[in-house]
């Protein structure tokens, strides 16, 4: 057994030499490669190092990284001239070099943050690294918009997040981007239209908190937000989102419809009105608010409310057949409250004021026979007007 241990020890001892032996040989030809300048051999000495990193033992020696580093920043500074001087260059690669440099020294900074045997940690090269990439961030947001512009959501998500996520990475502390970096809400809501657009509900919520700050585009935000939440089937939130956009944008065409009909689905018809008199509010001549009211005070049985406000969206717009139809339904449901016997005459009166509401309606809207025609048998029954109801009649029963 102990024959067995010194063998095993003697064939590491041998082998630890040969590889450092392979490591220092690759890390000087990749230094050749750079020394050269020539764009294949730069792409050559990257790949050297890519492939030192495969092995786990290399991943924490400094010089490996330090090495990629040199290389891609060489690539990046040839592919940035030749888009100055207006040469072929593919734009997207030049992005792709730029993000590269943050993903090298970022890796490097975490590999610096690793105690040594003693518990020791020593940050040789963050501030020095900081600043270097601090100079080229701004390439990090012109590559999500390149990509947006593109279409391609996935890739420009990616940068927008790399271009944020600068202010989570020990690397960058002395910098404060949250505080000094007045584009970092315009990246979040880039980085949340992206993930909108591809129905990714959790990217879409990742940096909702943030991309509110930019008080231009909120309103979208906030959009987004409340169909990530949505797709979650998460309604307590969906609710919440929808509210509070309402509550700062009235007459954004997406909350109030929503709104409304979250309330009207459960029953809350008081909370759907309060929503409507909010949006009369902000614009008392919008078709769809007055309308909406109309609804509401007539599902809670506020016929005499309802007509009255059906009256004032029929003024500002005569066509909407809807509003006739809420204004005689209203009519007829009050005649329906009222006591055959003792109440004949007011009865009749209603119904001779639901008449033309009615007929209206159907004039605007013919097909909707199921709707207008009851309500009008019932009118006609009611003004014993013989030849009118014996055409509703045969309608009906047609």
């Amino acid at each position: 057994m102990k024959k067995q241990l010194t063998t095993a020890l003697l064939l590491l001892l041998m082998i630890t030499p040969c590889l450092t032996w392979a490591q220092k040989k690759e890390l000087n030809q990749a230094r050749s490669y750079i020394k050269s300048g020539k764009e294949k051999e730069l792409q050559q000495a990257e790949q050297l190092m890519k492939g030192l990193l495969k092995n786990q033992k290399n991943r924490e020696n400094k010089k490996i990284y330090l090495t990629w580093f040199d290389a891609v920043r060489a690539l990046y500074s040839q592919a940035n001239e030749r888009l100055y001087l207006k040469q072929k260059q593919d734009t997207a690669q030049f992005f792709d070099l730029n993000h590269r440099m943050f993903t090298i020294l970022e890796a490097l900074d975490s590999v610096e943050m690793h105690p040594d045997a003693k518990g020791r940690v020593h940050i040789e090269y963050r501030k020095k690294h900081a600043e270097i990439l601090n100079s080229y961030r701004t390439n990090l947001y012109n590559g999500g918009t390149y990509h947006l512009r593109k279409g391609n959501l996935k890739k420009a998500f990616d940068f927008f997040e790399f271009y944020i996520d600068c202010d989570r990475q020990p690397l960058f502390t002395d910098y404060k981007y949250d505080s000094i970096d007045t584009r970092m809400p315009e990246a979040a809501y880039w980085a949340t239209y992206c993930a909108y657009k591809q129905n990714d509900a959790v990217r879409t919520l990742r940096y909702r908190s943030l991309a509110l700050k930019d008080s231009a585009r909120a309103n979208f935000t906030l959009q987004y937000m409340a169909e990530a939440r949505r797709w979650l089937n998460d309604q307590e939130l969906y609710l919440k989102t929808l509210e509070e956009g309402f509550r700062r944008y009235p007459t954004f065409n997406y909350f109030f419809p929503r709104l409304m009909d979250a309330y009207s689905q459960k029953g809350e018809y008081d909370k759907a009105l309060a929503v409507a008199d909010s949006a009369i509010a902000a614009c008392d001549t919008c078709e769809i608010y007055l309308f909406a009211k109309s609804t509401m005070l007539f599902r809670l049985e506020r016929y005499g409310e309802s007509i009255k406000v059906s009256d004032q969206l029929i003024a500002i717009a005569p066509n909407l057949a809807e509003a006739y139809f809420n204004a005689g339904t209203s009519y007829v449901n009050l005649a329906l409250k009222l006591n055959e016997r003792k109440d004949k005459k007011q009865i009749r009166q209603l119904y001779q004021k639901a008449r033309p509401y009615m007929e209206q309606y159907r004039k605007l809207m013919p097909k909707e026979k199921e709707k207008w025609g009851p309500a009008l048998y019932r009118i006609y029954l009611n003004l014993n007007m013989g030849k009118q109801f014996d055409e509703i009649d045969q309608l009906l029963k047609n």
